[in-house]
């Protein structure tokens, strides 16, 4: 049974791993974190979800669960995230990221975090955008330019980071499939008198409302014709089942930084 820590305890997608983890025949939960200051802290898990206890304190003090883990599942802010790789750097436990909104700087310093640790990073965890992403690469390398493409995406009116992860992974494999690079034909925001579209951009549209788990189209437009792929999740324990199939997957691996292409072994 691999013993596995939850950051983030009292979010969304906290609770959802919570309860996709308890229910596993394969792990167990070792323990949850959640920010310094959180009204969770000191809370048994079970009472500050409102069920019966479960005989897991919420801590602030990751290292004090993470040493006794074998991966951490981490779906929480950049400085968060950051920091977890810090210290996943220091234990053998496999650290599973599906947070988003990710700075150059983040990214820099995860990578130079996996030299010592396990790391699997990806912006979405579910095995159907992944398949998406691998369609959107090969759709991409069989049209030319005469085909313009926009990566247009939906979610709930809490998400905070904008383009989503997932869509910015779609764009990265239809920049791929063209052999350019995404930042050269990235094209987002667009507000105002912006000019006709320029050949070969890759664009970006947000969507924000509701309760929308998520939803991603690519588009291939052309003159007289449109090609569109599309991934639409209806529950986020889809991600769950996927982060904990990756943190299961990285047990024994050496360190460095993976997908969850090689998890899916695509």
């Amino acid at each position: 049974m691999t013993g596995i820590v939850i950051t983030g305890a009292s979010g969304r997608m906290g609770q959802m791993l919570i309860k996709v983890v308890q229910a596993s025949d394969h792990a167990h939960l070792v323990g949850v974190t959640e920010r310094e200051g959180h009204p969770w802290i000191g809370q048994d898990l079970g009472v500050a979800m409102g069920q019966t206890a479960l005989g897991v304190p919420v801590v602030s003090d990751a290292m004090s669960v993470v040493k006794d883990a074998q991966a951490v599942i981490d779906f929480t802010s950049p400085a968060a995230t950051v920091a977890m790789a810090k210290l996943a750097a220091q234990t053998d436990a496999v650290h599973v990221i599906g947070t988003t909104g990710l700075s150059d700087d983040d990214l820099a310093q995860i990578k130079a975090a996996a030299a010592s640790a396990t790391i699997v990073r990806a912006g979405n965890m579910s095995l159907g955008v992944n398949l998406l992403v691998q369609l959107t690469k090969k759709v991409a390398a069989a049209l030319d330019e005469d085909y313009d493409i926009e990566v247009v995406e939906a979610h709930h009116r809490h998400k905070v980071d904008a383009p989503s992860g997932t869509a910015l992974m779609l764009g990265e494999a239809a920049a791929e499939g063209r052999g350019v690079a995404l930042p050269d034909v990235k094209d987002s925001g667009r507000d105002g008198i912006t000019g006709a579209r320029k050949r070969g951009d890759i664009g970006f549209a947000a969507i924000r409302g509701g309760d929308v788990v998520g939803e991603h189209d690519v588009i291939f437009a052309a003159d007289g014709e449109r090609i569109v792929l599309r991934h639409i999740a209806t529950d986020r324990a889809v991600f769950a089942r996927g982060a904990l199939k990756a943190a299961l997957w990285g047990q024994g691996k050496e360190a460095g930084e993976y997908d969850m292409l090689d998890v899916l072994g695509l």
